[in-house]
């Protein structure tokens, strides 16, 4: 299967994936990586799938478990999650890495390698976690280069306990951060890189070109974390090195993704990242990034603020990430009624950009479990998102909508007076053989009608079929009508049309 220019991913979340298909195959331990059945990878290939994002692979220690395990609110979330919940069922948090060494409850390196293999075997690379931020309290930097770390006071440790811990190092003791971003608290089972150390810079490129031998791209954690002006606003006087080395202050980014890419031009980097500094890490070498603002969008219903959204210039679009859930976001189906889910996903899935889909989206599980355990509470599929996932998937393996032209659409009012054309989201794709698609979505609580101006060539003295490819409607429509008017939609709340059309 042949990578498109838009491809779509899917994310696992390895521990308890590994932990449900232990149980379903019977077995008295963990299942690892060499228990995939081929048949779990022949259907992540025949869904269409480029990438297999397995989240949580790396190496994690007693440290970060503990620390999960003793965090009082953590734990009435734990309890919430799962009914039956023990003290067994913590592991730690997937984030609070010990090393870029795959666990060894998974089957280790090897492991890992050959599950690589048999997914490159079907055209399915793989897309694993780099967390630059911060590391785990038991790192072995902590011990070895204590310098590498944001250091604290005294003054520090009594005022902002939340943010600061002592720490046994080979000199002694210090207070050093845990890991934080500038508007929370800190994360208390990591510690904080200082990426204004020149030692910790070189040191971090070497771990990120080690994680780039074992997969063919990497999510990069809370990548904005690492920019000047960010890291400066979080750490402020707090981040000149303790050892009394100069401070550098230029991005890192550049540099270590260009280290990465002179050795392997294809390995993809793809960023998680908030607060409008997408362009910026694009800029910076990343080849997708987070596109949060689309899916906040969706989710409040701004249906003009997702057409202006979409009217960004493609050079963004196209390294933009959509999705409706992800580990961090709650599920969609918790969240979105059905009808609205289904719309939503049809705009953010069948736009440009990375299409990233997460275990369970489309069984419409609901429940959002914490990272830091090792198994999810069962939940029953919905099968009305079951088809209708199904049908977007099989769309989604269209050639125009892989390496197609995308532009989007003008919706008119229907007739004077009616303001219902403004819930309307339109957009069209035509690929390099003539295949064309159109898509109109009432993205709105009402029935709502609009005229969609198809700005497609060859309509003028043509009769156009229209097929829609997610549910029964077939029209005939004379092109040139389309071409003067556009192509009538009188859609009911969160109605849509994918259309294939064909002259």
């Amino acid at each position: 299967m042949a990578e498109g220019e838009f491809p779509s991913l899917y994310e696992v979340n390895t521990r308890p994936w590994l932990y449900r298909l232990g149980q379903s195959l019977g077995l008295a331990r963990l299942a690892t990586f060499d228990d995939v059945p081929e048949a779990a990878l022949d259907q992540w290939a025949a869904q269409g799938f480029d990438w297999l994002y397995l989240l949580g692979v790396w190496q994690t220690g007693a440290a970060g478990q503990r620390v999960s395990a003793s965090e009082a609110q953590w734990r009435q979330e734990y309890a919430a999650e799962l009914a039956d919940f023990g003290e067994e069922d913590v592991c730690g948090s997937p984030f609070a890495v010990t090393g870029y060494s795959v666990h060894s409850d998974f089957g280790g390196p090897a492991a890992l390698a050959r599950l690589r293999q048999r997914l490159r075997q079907r055209g399915i690379k793989l897309m694993l976690d780099f967390v630059p931020n911060h590391s785990a309290l038991d790192y072995p930097w902590v011990i070895s280069h204590p310098e590498f770390y944001v250091h604290g006071s005294e003054a520090d440790l009594a005022a902002q306990p939340q943010n600061y811990v002592r720490v046994d190092v080979q000199q002694g003791s210090v207070v050093l951060a845990h890991g934080k971003d500038p508007y929370f608290d800190g994360w208390p089972d990591t510690l904080q890189l200082n990426y204004r150390h020149a030692g910790l810079r070189a040191a971090q490129q070497a771990e990120l070109l080690r994680v780039a031998k074992q997969c063919d791209g990497v999510r990069c954690d809370m990548a904005m974390l690492l920019l000047p002006g960010v890291f400066l606003r979080t750490w402020a006087e707090r981040s000149q090195p303790a050892d009394g080395t100069p401070p550098i202050d230029v991005p890192w980014w550049p540099e270590a993704i260009g280290r990465v890419k002179e050795r392997r031009p294809d390995f993809v980097f793809m960023a998680e990242v908030y607060w409008d500094l997408e362009w910026e890490l694009q800029c910076q070498g990343f080849d997708y990034t987070y596109d949060k603002q689309l899916y906040d969008r969706l989710r409040g219903v701004d249906t003009a603020g997702v057409r202006a959204h979409l009217g960004a210039g493609l050079d963004f679009q196209r390294k933009s990430v959509r999705f409706l859930e992800n580990h961090d976001e709650p599920r969609a189906a918790s969240v979105f009624p059905l009808g609205q889910h289904q719309a939503a996903a049809v705009l953010t899935y069948l736009v440009p950009g990375l299409r990233f889909f997460h275990e369970g989206q489309f069984q419409g599980w609901r429940v959002k479990t914490s990272l830091h355990l090792r198994r999810w509470a069962a939940e029953a599929s919905d099968p009305i998102l079951d088809v209708f996932y199904g049908q977007l998937l099989e769309v989604l393996k269209r050639a125009e909508l892989g390496a197609g032209v995308w532009r989007l659409l003008e919706c008119r009012p229907a007739w004077y007076g009616n303001p219902t054309w403004e819930q309307f989201v339109a957009f069209r794709w035509q690929g390099e053989a003539g295949q064309r698609l159109l898509v109109g979505v009432n993205y709105g609580p009402s029935q709502g009608q609009c005229y969609v101006a198809p700005d497609l060539p060859g309509l003028q003295g043509a009769q156009v079929g229209l097929r829609d490819l997610q549910g029964t409607e077939v029209y005939a429509r004379d092109g040139s009508d389309l071409a003067q008017r556009g192509l009538y939609l009188d859609r009911p709340a969160w109605g849509y049309n994918v259309f294939e059309l064909t002259t």
